[in-house]
């Protein structure tokens, strides 16, 4: 019987609703979809109690970094509460030791700020935000930032575009996982109608 995955998705104060919303819904149907067997998804804050996302949305997170079970697929979001984040070297070090050890880490929009703080996106393909694109490149000098596509799968890390792009990486990780009927059933129910101009290539070395 396969392994029931953890999905892990970042929440924080400004975070953009449907950048951690949608993949959150993408996940959690697929599993709903499985009966209980794909995926348990969790959310994770930089420290216990509520966050207020965008817009004033209040969040409970399930857990705060220190007692996040260990995800398979990690999830870091994007919005304005990005910037101050860049700073919080905690944070920083458990993308970077929680990616390490997971299958797959995807970031949506400007997400992709700090896995490039994290240094997860040298030698990669990735993407933000559009309006974030001169900012990522300036963090990530390493990286091939390449705004052209809807999201870019480079094996063990998946960067979206902005925030809806979110939905489209997430299905297409269900695809990978579980195979692309999987996905399609997904979107079905949620009466969504794809964007697939993603890449793909080949992961890239991970430092130590």
């Amino acid at each position: 019987m396969a392994m029931r995955r953890t999905v892990a998705i970042l929440v924080f104060d400004d975070v953009e609703v449907l950048d951690f919303a949608g993949p959150f819904e993408v996940f959690a149907v697929t599993d709903e979809l499985q009966r209980s067997s794909a995926f348990r998804v969790v959310t994770v804050a930089p420290a216990a109690g509520p966050i207020r996302a965008r817009n004033g949305l209040r969040v409970v997170p399930d857990f705060a970094l220190g007692d996040c079970p260990a995800p398979q697929v990690l999830v870091v979001p994007g919005g304005l509460g990005t910037r101050p984040l860049l700073a919080h070297d905690v944070l920083i070090k458990w993308i970077r030791s929680t990616s390490l050890a997971a299958e797959v880490t995807m970031s949506v929009c400007t997400g992709s700020l700090l896995l490039a703080k994290a240094g997860l996106l040298d030698g990669r393909r990735a993407t933000t935000h559009h309006l974030a694109v001169d900012t990522l490149r300036a963090l990530a000098p390493k990286a091939v930032v390449d705004p052209g596509a809807r999201f870019h799968d480079t094996g063990d890390v998946v960067s979206a575009a902005g925030i809806s792009a979110g939905i489209d990486a997430a299905l297409h990780l269900v695809g990978r996982i579980l195979g692309e009927g999987a996905a399609a059933a997904t979107a079905a129910h949620m009466e969504y109608e794809r964007r697939v101009e993603g890449s793909q290539a080949a992961p890239a070395a991970r430092g130590p």
